[in-house]
């Protein structure tokens, strides 16, 4: 049981859209009294942020450490959805993430991953099919289905889509959206099927057809996908419908900042601070029945403490009356966990990546910094030996996706805009199904960056001229079970190096990590051969 005790300032109440002086009673975790009452503390006590939409595992920590970057930034929970982790070991890893994120304070509120595996044109380690999602969805632990990533079978009507957006349902838990582009008549269907919110538009045109149709727009800026400036202005004509969310956020970006960055240029921008925070706050409680306290009697003692309201520097965070952080620096400790892995893939040789011409022109894929879709070029193959091979003047570069669960021959492409002038770096972390991503200068060294992972059994890699440098991530292959802080520094030394080495993008492993992402449009690689994302099927890396 804890101990009672007042804590006094200005009190920001969201709800009736009010600032006033006051304190809090706070007995037993909970908001026992709200009193008005004149003090001399200049501080401003607030609801905590939350991200609406994110994917504990991008951050390479477990939810344990992933709380303790997070803490001092003011965010009390996260709406998570465990797809990484579920693609490479299922159920077993959903209850990892659960059980894991138990051992903190931090809130986490995790949903039923929906397309496990995202496509049947890939690799996965794991499959939830009906049964699988009908048993996490009666689990209190779970609050939502997870982004229903096939929206061509939403829209279409497919059997087995329908199938788990009728389970959603049945359990009167929200379904959370996914669908890049959709717009017009398609964003109503897509809407009409019951799902609710999309963090996907990067268009304003985009998110209002959706919001039009009943859903709810998150607002994302991650490691790699930014759309703040995109979706802003509409937050001042639909604070009702509006979100903030980082789907992805990597490490030592996470040591930087979290949705208080996003609040805080909101602000700075001349939005209406009540605004910004109900998308910070308000919203996903309510969208989310989240037990996440909004500064009322009877609430969690769920808050943050700032200095001014200008600029939103968090000095305390607050979760059920324990205060978790102080002026930067987190009070929640570390705690030992197990690593679960699948991981199968065994070494190769520069030999596998040979790629024979066969015609004049290649389909290469076109990275866009900042964003998840990519292009596509037709473009003359630079050769070398009857083999095609990377061409740093016109920035073409080689691409692999090795298969991490079995045997197989490794799927090559090629992608514009890495920037790499030597070298490689690869990654486990490989949306959605994470196998061995990889992009390099040589063959060689494209081979090396990828037998380095395979030595460690998944993490991060980078391969120059004969040095090698690796972050394990024993967890899944996708996140370590060491100190967070530790593991943000040595990830911002790798991707310190990944741009000595000529990359121009703001997070290449980020980006990387998005390439064999086959559910985002235009041109993506699978460990099965490259994706044509529009028409859902496969493609010929040559041209005619």
């Amino acid at each position: 049981m804890k101990d009672s005790h007042t804590v006094s300032g200005k009190i920001v109440d969201i709800v009736n859209r009010e600032i006033f002086e006051g304190s809090l009673l706070i007995k037993d975790g909970k908001i026992s009294q709200v009193s008005r009452e004149k003090n001399n503390n200049d501080q401003y006590i607030l609801p905590g942020l939350i991200d609406a939409h994110i994917h504990i595992e991008s951050s390479m920590l477990i939810p344990s450490e992933f709380a303790r970057l997070a803490s001092v930034h003011g965010t009390v929970a996260t709406v998570s959805d465990p797809h990484e982790i579920a693609n490479v070991l299922g159920i077993d890893g959903i209850n990892y993430m659960i059980e894991n994120g138990r051992k903190v304070p931090m809130k986490f509120y995790f949903g039923a991953s929906s397309c496990v595996p995202a496509t049947p044109f890939e690799t996965a380690g794991a499959e939830l099919g009906v049964d699988e999602l009908d048993h996490l969805l009666q689990k209190d632990e779970i609050n939502y289905l997870s982004e229903m990533m096939n929206w061509p079978g939403v829209l279409f009507g497919d059997k087995l889509v329908q199938e788990k957006l009728d389970l959603a349902k049945k359990y009167g838990k929200p379904i959370d959206g996914h669908a890049p582009g959709v717009k017009g008549d398609d964003a109503r269907k897509y809407a009409n099927a019951g799902i609710t919110t999309d963090h996907e538009c990067f268009s304003k045109e985009e998110a209002l057809d959706k919001i039009r149709a009943g859903m709810k727009i998150l607002i994302r800026e991650g490691s790699a996908a930014k759309n703040f400036n995109a979706l802003i202005g509409l937050l001042k004509e639909y604070p009702e419908s509006m979100m903030f969310c980082s789907d992805d956020k990597h490490p030592n970006d996470l040591v930087e900042g979290h949705i208080n960055q996003l609040v805080k240029r909101a602000i700075k921008m001349g939005f209406d601070m009540f605004d910004v925070l109900r998308a910070a706050v308000l919203n996903p409680i309510q969208h989310y029945n989240l037990e996440v306290g909004m500064l009322r009697e009877n609430d969690p003692a769920d808050f943050i403490i700032v200095d001014n309201l200008k600029d939103f520097v968090i000095q305390q965070t607050w979760i059920n009356g324990e205060k978790i952080a102080e002026n930067g620096k987190t009070r929640i400790q570390s705690v030992e966990e197990l690593t679960p892995n699948k991981f199968a893939a065994e070494i190769i040789s520069p030999a596998d990546l040979k790629v024979p011409p066969q015609s004049n022109t290649i389909r290469v894929m076109e990275a866009l910094d900042g964003e998840l879709i990519t292009n596509e070029e037709d473009l003359k193959p630079k050769v070398e030996n009857d083999n095609l091979v990377s061409d740093t003047e016109k920035d073409i570069l080689k691409i692999v996706v090795q298969n991490r669960y079995e045997k197989a021959k490794p799927a090559v492409a090629f992608v514009k805009n890495f920037g790499l002038k030597r070298g490689a770096i690869a990654s486990t972390v490989a949306h959605d199904s994470h196998n061995i991503v990889a992009v390099g200068v040589t063959d060689k060294e494209i081979a090396e960056a990828i037998n380095v992972l395979v030595d460690v059994k998944g993490g991060v890699s980078l391969s120059d001229d004969g040095k090698h440098f690796v972050l394990p991530l024993p967890v899944a292959g996708l996140m370590s079970n060491k100190d967070g802080f530790e593991v943000a520094r040595k990830y911002d030394d790798l991707d310190r190096k990944a741009k000595e080495l000529g990359s121009k993008l703001n997070a290449p492993y980020m980006t990387l990590s998005f390439m064999a992402l086959l559910v985002i449009p235009n041109l993506k690689l699978s460990d099965k051969g490259l994706f044509d994302g529009k028409k859902f099927e496969f493609t010929s890396l040559f041209g005619n």
